[in-house]
C-alpha cells in the first residue's frame, strides 16, 4: 500500500482506534470542486503543511481509517485554513 498524505478531521472517540481523514492529492484537478481546498506551499499559510508540492485537500474524499495506518505527522494547518476547511465540510453535508 503506497503512502499517501491525509487531514485527519477526528480522532479516534472511545475505545474504536478509527480516524476520520480526508484525503490529499498532488495531481491538481482541471476544475475544482466546491469542497476543494489547493495547498500551496510556496504561500506563507500553507508552509506548515511540509508538502513538498502544490496539492489539493479533496474534502468530498473522507474515509474512516484504523490508527496504526497513520506513519508519521507531516505538518499543519494553520488556524484560518482549519476554519475553511470545517465551512467547507459543513457546506458539503448540508446537501446531503
Amino acid at each position: 500500500m503506497k503512502l499517501r498524505p491525509v487531514l485527519v478531521l477526528a480522532g479516534p472517540v472511545g475505545p474504536i482506534p478509527e480516524v476520520l481523514v480526508a484525503y490529499i492529492s498532488s495531481v491538481l484537478p482541471a476544475a475544482l470542486m466546491p469542497s476543494d481546498l489547493v495547498l500551496n506551499p510556496s504561500k506563507p499559510e500553507f508552509r506548515s503543511t511540509n508538502l513538498k508540492t502544490a496539492s489539493v485537500l479533496r474534502i468530498h474524499k473522507v474515509a474512516t481509517i484504523h490508527a496504526s495506518m497513520i506513519v508519521r505527522h507531516l505538518g499543519n494547518l494553520p488556524q484560518s485554513q482549519k476554519t475553511t476547511v470545517a465551512a467547507k465540510l459543513r457546506d458539503l453535508l448540508a446537501h446531503w
